[in-house]
């Protein structure tokens, strides 16, 4: 990759899948914080099956403020999307298993990366949700628009499977786990929000890890509004600086 420049191609997993992807440098600015080694940021897309793909706005929105704070910055197109080979699962399993290859490649192909982080928006937000926390990495995590609400159908039914997973990884010791939701989603009910965070942050309240839970009032889905869309990157900045 050239630096200062975004690289845009294919990469073949060993699982065999072969993803399309666009790994942007960090930006120098007046922001950026010396660091005595490499950050990467991995932004997850929505649901393939409706448009999902890593050209998504939210995630485009998301990606100059991580590189100004120095983040390497991964977008991947998930299986069937773009030049991605293979089809979506139904479960989301699959998916899953791409991101932690995914994320091991960029690690191994940046190098003496220090901090990861991985951003998942809506459906995105699930399978960082499957993502465990790297030995010897910082590993923060946020989940933006967490899809409550439909999870049990974009995942087939495996609803129980993420709330077990994501409980694990709310407990476990080196978590830094940010979640955050609009109080005008469309999906999913701003009273079955304050529920789920609710009981999140009574599971996090015993563990040695750092779960934070924000709501932002006037906050969709899909953050068109500036307003919004300017709190949840202030937020998210924050989080994995």
């Amino acid at each position: 990759m050239s630096a200062g420049y975004p690289s845009h191609e294919t990469v073949q997993l060993p699982s065999g899948t072969r993803l399309e992807y666009i790994l942007s440098p960090p930006l120098l600015s007046q922001y950026s914080q010396p660091s005595s080694g490499n950050k990467l940021a991995v932004c997850l897309h929505p649901w393939s099956w409706l448009g999902g793909r890593m050209d998504d706005p939210v995630l485009h929105t998301l990606a100059g403020p991580l590189r100004e704070q120095g983040y390497h910055v991964l977008r991947y197109n998930s299986r069937g999307v773009g030049k991605s080979s293979g089809w979506a699962s139904l479960t989301g399993f699959s998916e899953a298993r791409d991101l932690a290859e995914m994320a091991r490649w960029a690690v191994d192909t940046i190098r003496s990366v220090t901090s990861v982080a991985i951003v998942g928006y809506s459906h995105g937000s699930l399978i960082a949700s499957q993502f465990a926390v790297m030995l010897g990495v910082r590993t923060s995590h946020v989940l933006l628009s967490y899809p409550l609400g439909p999870r049990h159908w974009l995942t087939a039914f495996q609803g129980k499977t993420y709330t077990a997973t994501l409980r694990a990884l709310i407990k476990s010791r080196d978590a830094h786990v940010l979640v955050l939701y609009g109080d005008q989603d469309e999906f999913t009910p701003v009273e079955s929000y304050d529920v789920w965070a609710a009981t999140l942050q009574d599971e996090a309240n015993d563990a040695e890890g750092s779960l934070q839970v924000v709501k932002v009032e006037g906050g969709t889905h899909f953050w068109r509004a500036p307003a919004q869309a300017e709190r949840i990157v202030e937020e998210i900045v924050q989080w994995v600086q």
